[in-house]
């Protein structure tokens, strides 16, 4: 096996867990996959795991769009725009170890958050705050859903699911086209987080059937164990590298 075939089989592994986790609760894809991604392959990132984070929503969408809050929509969206344009500058002005550290950093602290299910009232306010945060943390690094999802955490699951996928959706679109403008989307992130696509569609059926009958807070726990051991990984390889 090469070293290139070994990357896309690792990275599709972690897209495959993440799209089973994001299926079933609505988030979950970028903080499981980015990590291992950045830890594979620094070049990648955040441009491969963005193309995975505009695909995935699509499958959500097509069997439970009706069910988007567009109120609260708008007002993350709201928040993203200029969210969006400081994460192209983090990109643009901090390092590949660095932003290897801040990686790891924010998925330590979104485990840390959404384990703890921190209550968070749903308002113009907090959505907007929520929308503005996910899209620093989105662009710079590829995870920008456990903002959004701590104050959709009380909605229930097809609204939860619906109003993130369309959010993220747009997001990565918009993410994708600052990276672009700022020259940090080179055409191999795009072709690789291709190659990801298969793993993605592959995670979002086997999370279908599993919906209604795991347990999601079973299954999140896990998840987010494995994603702070991996970003614990990152933060020790970028400090060390």
């Amino acid at each position: 096996m090469t070293h290139e075939t070994f990357v896309v089989v690792c990275a599709g592994l972690a897209v495959f867990a993440g799209a089973v986790v994001q299926g079933a609760i609505g988030f979950g894809l970028g903080l499981v996959a980015a990590p291992l991604i950045t830890l594979l392959d620094p070049t990648l990132m955040p441009g491969a795991a963005q193309v995975v984070n505009a695909t995935l929503p699509l499958f959500t969408l097509a069997a439970e769009w009706r069910r988007v809050d567009w109120r609260g929509l708008g007002f993350a969206l709201l928040g993203r725009v200029p969210g969006s344009l400081l994460g192209g500058l983090v990109v643009l002005y901090v390092s590949t170890r660095a932003l290897g550290v801040l990686v790891g950093a924010m998925v330590l602290l979104a485990v840390g958050l959404t384990g703890r299910a921190v209550a968070v009232r749903r308002t113009g306010g907090t959505v907007t705050g929520a929308g503005f945060i996910s899209g620093i943390t989105g662009t710079a690094t590829g995870i920008g859903g456990p903002p959004m999802a701590l104050v959709y955490q009380s909605a229930k699951g097809p609204q939860i699911r619906a109003t993130l996928a369309m959010f993220f959706m747009i997001s990565a679109c918009q993410s994708l086209a600052v990276l672009a403008f700022v020259d940090r989307l080179p055409a191999r992130a795009l072709s690789f987080g291709a190659l990801l696509i298969p793993f993605l569609v592959a995670g979002f059926a086997v999370s279908r059937p599993l919906r209604r009958f795991l347990d999601g807070g079973r299954v999140r726990a896990a998840i987010l164990a494995l994603a702070a051991v991996s970003a614990l990984t990152l933060i020790v390889t970028s400090t060390l590298g």
